[in-house]
């Protein structure tokens, strides 16, 4: 029988047209014939044949109401669906109200086998066909127990073309043609045919329903409520063969699908035990597991707990600005000095880990350098004692690097010693 004008058709369905009509862009050719490529109402029109997706959306369904749906979201526990269709009703399209656009898939509702995420089963854009099981206040439907129910149409999260049924490896049903992509769908046995079921398929089966997963594919699965399905970038992140673009290579994900903050090991500040922040522990500050934040957020730390605490806080910064040594800013140095000369001048009064004189882009030496110390105290101790000390015939000056003693000897723009000599231009003559 010849499709009709006006018929509402679901992408994959063939669509019995005459040999000499047109057929606009929600018409595709396959070996075959003619099959829709979006949801929607077929119009035929002066020779014109098209798939026009409907700007209407059907009317509150009822429960054990059969619908089409378009999933849009995928949340930790739920797959959202755009409601496009309600099959056996001739007031299908009627405007519905917001409350009742869209209807929720719970996770448990997709197949009748253990799944953490409902991405596991299917992904944003897959045409669905599901049952209603509630209709107020909200739709919620569902896929399981009947073979008709489950995904209708879906395509490459890669490349974008269509997926094809597989049966090649167990607990990926679909592949694509185009690139190496294999995954699982929650199918319908009228997938890739519409929503029009074909005699004789049955493709409950490549579902496994009632099964386990497999070793390979249940460390693909959305565990602890991980959302891989959000981005192509999960599959790839989850074991897919086909190369990762180059851009998302080195892009750590988290259970939402977001790039995830490196996490650093260390202790609380205030309680003791081991704990993991999102950021590099700056010494001197206070680092605390996320019930100690708890605690003292709502006013529940004493005093002690606080005082021992600030203790605690200073002896890491002692213990780090010891590790680390201390950086002193060496001004006067004269333009034909060598680095070993000044390290000959330095190195008589502590360990010395490195000596640096600042040059321009040229290579011309700037006047000054840095030089510093393994012992923080022997760095402070050697400011007094070098200070005017002669080399090359000028008087060298100490400072202990980004000090506050520099005060207004930093430049313009925020860059130091930017004035020769040390001397601030506004007290020039």
């Amino acid at each position: 029988m010849s499709t009709s004008d006006g018929a509402f058709v679901t992408p994959g369905m063939v669509l019995d047209l005459d040999g000499e009509v047109e057929t606009g862009s929600g018409i595709g050719t396959t070996e075959r014939g003619w099959i829709a490529l979006r949801p929607g109402r077929v119009v035929i029109s002066e020779g014109m044949a098209d798939v026009i997706s409907s700007g209407s959306t059907p009317r509150i369904p009822q429960i054990d109401e059969i619908i089409i749906g378009r999933v849009t979201r995928l949340h930790n526990k739920t797959a959202e669906i755009e409601i496009l269709h309600i099959e056996g009703r001739d007031d299908a399209d009627r405007t519905l109200d917001t409350f009742h656009r869209s209807a929720d898939i719970f996770v448990s509702e997709i197949v009748d086998r253990f799944m953490p995420s409902p991405g596991d089963g299917m992904r944003t854009r897959d045409v669905v066909r599901a049952r209603v099981i509630q209709s107020e206040p909200m739709v919620k439907a569902s896929c399981k127990g009947n073979p008709a129910l489950g995904v209708l149409h879906a395509i490459c999260p890669v490349c974008g073309k269509f997926l094809s049924v597989s049966d090649k490896v167990a607990d990926q049903n679909v592949n694509c043609s185009r690139c190496d992509y294999t995954g699982y769908r929650a199918l319908s046995n009228g997938y890739g045919h519409g929503h029009i079921l074909p005699e004789g398929v049955d493709l409950s089966e490549l579902n496994r329903g009632g099964e386990r997963w497999t070793p390979e594919m249940d460390g693909r699965l959305g565990h602890n409520g991980a959302r891989p399905y959000l981005s192509p970038m999960a599959d790839h992140r989850r074991g897919e063969d086909h190369e990762m673009p180059a851009n998302q290579a080195n892009r750590p994900v988290g259970r939402d699908g977001r790039p995830r903050r490196e996490m650093h090991a260390t202790k609380c500040t205030l309680c003791g035990t081991d704990t993991k922040v999102p950021f590099e522990p700056t010494p001197g500050k206070p680092i605390r597991c996320r019930d100690c934040m708890d605690k003292v957020k709502e006013g529940n730390a004493s005093k002690e707990e606080l005082s021992k605490e600030r203790e605690v806080i200073n002896e890491m910064r002692k213990k780090a600005e010891k590790e680390a040594g201390v950086k002193l800013f060496v001004g006067g140095i004269p333009h034909g000095a060598s680095e070993e000369e000044l390290r000959s001048i330095v190195e008589a009064h502590g360990e010395v880990r490195k000596v640096d004189i600042a040059k321009d882009k040229e290579g011309n030496p700037r006047g000054f350098g840095f030089v510093v110390f393994a012992d923080p105290d022997e760095g402070r101790a050697a400011i007094k004692a070098l200070n005017g000390t002669e080399l090359g015939g000028r008087k060298l000056r100490f400072e202990e690097s980004n000090s506050d003693s520099r005060g207004g000897r930093r430049g313009r723009g925020g860059r130091d010693h930017g004035n020769r000599g040390g001397r601030d231009r506004r007290n020039r003559n």
